[in-house]
């Protein structure tokens, strides 16, 4: 794994966190090496820096990055950058790429199949953060590496 400084935004910070970066071609292979980054690094987080990360989150930043890395490559011409980081007690997923249009997430409608990625991601992240750069966009997510993300209800029921 690579440790790269912060962006250039502050959203995260070297700080001696783990850090990993890569631009992923528009092979539909490039979803599953993301899931496979994701894992990757979160495992050397936890054995190379003893970060006390979930199997939840684990599963949840696999999930999120694999969403956000199909809505990039479905809608976006060119490259997409995923960026993964240890923020706090946080993994901080960033994927870029060239199309400037913002997405939203659509109104609920139990007959829609799929375009459901940005409601799954939104449900799962601590912190969903959508902005417009000088070329495309970035969608920033946060996910608590816990066991309980802080804020998990004490009655366990989902957020």
């Amino acid at each position: 794994m690579e440790a790269v400084p912060g962006d250039e935004d502050g959203t995260a910070s070297g700080g001696g966190l783990p850090r990993t970066s890569a631009a992923l071609d528009g092979a539909s292979a490039s979803i599953a090496d993301a899931r496979r980054l994701a894992a990757d690094f979160l495992t050397s987080a936890r054995t190379e820096y003893a970060l006390p990360i979930a199997q939840r989150a684990l599963d949840i930043t696999q999930l999120v990055v694999s969403e956000l890395v199909t809505n990039a490559r479905k809608y976006a011409p060119g490259p997409v950058v995923l960026s993964l980081g240890i923020v706090g007690d946080m993994v901080e997923v960033a994927v870029w790429d060239s199309d400037p249009a913002l997405p939203t997430a659509r109104a609920a409608d139990p007959g829609r199949v799929g375009q459901h990625g940005l409601e799954i991601v939104h449900a799962l992240a601590e912190d969903l953060r959508i902005r417009r750069e000088a070329v495309g966009k970035r969608v920033n997510a946060l996910i608590s590496y816990l066991d309980e993300p802080t804020g998990a209800e004490s009655d366990g029921a989902p957020r």
